[in-house]
């Protein structure tokens, strides 16, 4: 419990709602072994008549959904009785303590410490005490088949409104490795399944040590109904498992039992998170959406699991456990992949110290679209994401009160700090405070993505790196907030520029390059190239949100071509876009509002020895990376 308060809250609310006890004398009786509960019509009698023994024959025979249950089993027991447990409720995130007692077709019985009987809906109850309810009345069941006496699950929803299966199946062993963070996570399962509904926030500290930020902050996610993570019940080993070191560069490839994904230990860029600097001490850092996530094998979640206990689960549904013991009598080398079978034949992974850390693949059966397992739950991002903030470090990062969160970062021995507050209703509000001391702030809301700018006048937008000016005003019509129209145009080389006849004078990308024209792929042109050039390479791609998605590469370009023209034919070789396709992929928004997109042309100092197939556009970055003499790129933009 949260507090005693809340404590007598929550009983003040459960009272009102169905708290009934006592025996015919008006004497409260101690708990019996047969139970009763009594239909919605009947618990409107009399409190001193619920328990005489005559009413309690006549109702049995009265109502077919009555059980008879022995009280108190703990969580994971199946015919021992163990006395008092706790129960959860899921929208308050309160707990009860007591004994059960009795359930029916939507209600549980329980008695309370004090030797009160409590009622109160399944439904309110967190997923896991649900589970444990369903199996008792499995239980139950078998116990009471001589009686006259039938349980039936009137599907009730679970708290992550997802509904049960009439027959709970049985509980998965899985399901035991979640139980230390079972309290802030929402479990339930099928025949085919494990679901882990959690918001993503572990209950360590997060950020402190990131010396390459993005300038994200961590937020909780809503991993929970149908977006919750779900891991195979039965995996199936692979006939040609795939790698992690060129596959799987997006999202998440395992789950820590804290409930919080892990990602492929390489970047989308393909470089190794941690020996970037990217990463905090516990391993995780936030992606563009604002979303935790880890990096390398949560082996601090040990303290809590206890050791030779999983600490995660890779998303084909194979155990991850910490680091090996040489020492041990069990011990036995790792595949390729990073796992081992055990004496009976389990396979499972192990965590490492150095690459790739965890699961360097997948043993099991998996769904690869779009470069990441599907399916797995989406990240959903309240505000833009930013730029990196050059030579930055965090060094705090603190939660001041519940639900308000403080970082602060030093950029060469000057400190800035970002504070937030989160809503109820998913809104956010930041204070910005850069390095030279400016302060700014900004609200934003689940609802539109955008930020709320109240009253004059408007506050300039949070900092970028801590020496920008505001971003000039003007432009399109309209332009939403989340894209930033202060610099279209950079490169790491002086003089070296890219242009587009395909683009007009406000940055709009023409029509006709666009999947509401002829889904031409635009013009290109570059001058003022690195001195050794010997080919060049093109692209096309995008920053949504979560992902980073490319349109469109084309690479080995002569040194002696300065432009491709629009829908161009012929030059160069086309690698592999994000659908899978050697073609140019035109804009094609889903959803209104205006997008930005990048055309980057790299200089490279000889030509790239990848087949096109291969050349999706993370690939050809990681083979450009000992060639690569310069990049220029222009942002375009395009709005349906």
């Amino acid at each position: 419990m949260r507090s005693k308060d809340a404590y007598r809250t929550v009983l003040a609310a459960i009272d009102g709602e169905r708290t009934y006890g006592g025996s015919c004398n008006g004497q409260e009786d101690e708990p019996r072994a047969v139970g009763l509960v009594a239909s919605s019509t009947t618990r409107r009698v009399d409190r001193r008549m619920l328990n005489c023994t005559v009413l309690a024959i006549a109702v049995m025979l009265a109502v077919p959904h009555v059980l008879l249950a022995h009280e108190g089993y703990h969580y994971g027991d199946s015919e021992v009785a163990k006395g008092s447990r706790t129960w959860t409720l899921s929208d308050e995130g309160a707990h009860l303590h007591g004994t059960f007692v009795t359930a029916s077709d939507e209600d549980v019985q329980f008695r309370l410490g004090d030797n009160r009987l409590v009622t109160l809906k399944i439904e309110r109850l967190i997923a896991s005490d649900q589970a444990w309810i369903a199996n008792r009345l499995e239980a139950i069941e078998t116990l009471n088949r001589h009686r006259p006496l039938r349980l039936v699950m009137q599907n009730p929803p679970n708290s992550d409104g997802i509904q049960t299966k009439e027959k709970a199946s049985p509980m998965p062993l899985i399901n035991q490795h979640f139980q230390p963070f079972a309290s802030t996570l929402n479990l339930r399962w099928d025949d085919d399944y494990f679901y882990v509904g959690s918001n993503g926030m572990p209950d360590h500290p997060m950020m402190i040590g990131i010396r390459s930020w993005q300038q994200q902050v961590p937020i909780p996610q809503k991993y929970f109904g149908k977006n919750a993570w779900q891991i195979p019940l039965h995996p199936v080993p692979a006939k040609q498992p795939m790698s992690t070191k060129d596959n799987f560069l997006r999202g998440a490839i395992a789950l820590a039992v804290n409930g919080v994904p892990i990602f492929n230990p390489l970047n989308n860029r393909g470089d190794d998170a941690l020996l970037f600097g990217e990463l905090d001490e516990y391993g995780g850092h936030c992606g563009r959406a604002d979303d935790y996530h880890y990096h390398i094998a949560p082996v601090h979640l040990e303290e809590t699991t206890g050791k030779a206990q999983p600490i995660a689960y890779a998303l084909d549904g194979y155990p991850i456990f910490g680091y090996q013991d040489e020492q041990a009598d069990d011990f036995a080398p790792l595949d390729t992949l990073g796992g081992h079978k055990d004496a009976d034949g389990q396979y499972h992974y192990h965590a490492t110290k150095t690459y790739p850390y965890l699961n360097g693949g997948f043993y099991g059966e998996v769904t690869e679209r779009g470069g990441q397992v599907d399916p797995q739950p989406r990240a959903q991002p309240i505000r833009p994401d930013l730029r990196p903030l050059r030579d930055a470090k965090i060094t705090e990062f603190t939660q001041p009160k519940p639900e308000s969160y403080r970082l602060v970062y030093e950029v060469r021995g000057m400190q800035g700090s970002v504070s937030y507050t989160l809503g109820e209703n998913g809104s956010a509000d930041f204070v910005f405070v850069d390095t030279n001391g400016r302060k700014t702030t900004e609200s934003y809301s689940p609802r539109d993505d955008r930020p709320r700018r109240g009253g004059p006048p408007q506050p300039p937008p949070p900092p970028r790196d801590g020496n920008q000016d505001r971003p000039p005003r003007g432009g399109p019509a309209r332009v939403d907030p989340p894209v930033d129209l202060s610099s279209m145009s950079r490169t790491s080389v002086p003089g070296f520029e890219v242009t587009s006849t395909s683009v007009d004078e406000k940055h709009f990308l023409s029509g006709d390059c666009t999947c509401d024209g002829a889904a031409h792929s635009p013009a290109v042109a570059w001058k003022g190239v690195p001195e050794g050039t010997k080919t060049f390479a093109v692209s096309i791609w995008h920053t949504a949100p979560d992902q980073e998605k490319s349109y469109w590469v084309v690479y080995n370009i002569p040194a002696n071509v300065t432009s491709l023209k629009q829908n161009s034919q012929g030059v160069g070789k086309v690698g592999i876009n994000d659908k899978g396709s050697s073609n140019y992929d035109p804009m094609c928004s889903k959803g209104p509002g205006l997008k930005k997109y990048h055309i980057t042309v790299s200089a490279l100092s000889s030509k790239l020895v990848i087949s096109p197939r291969e050349a999706t556009r993370a690939n050809l970055r990681k083979a450009m990376k000992t060639t690569l003499l310069g990049e220029a790129t222009i942002d375009v933009l395009y709005e349906r």
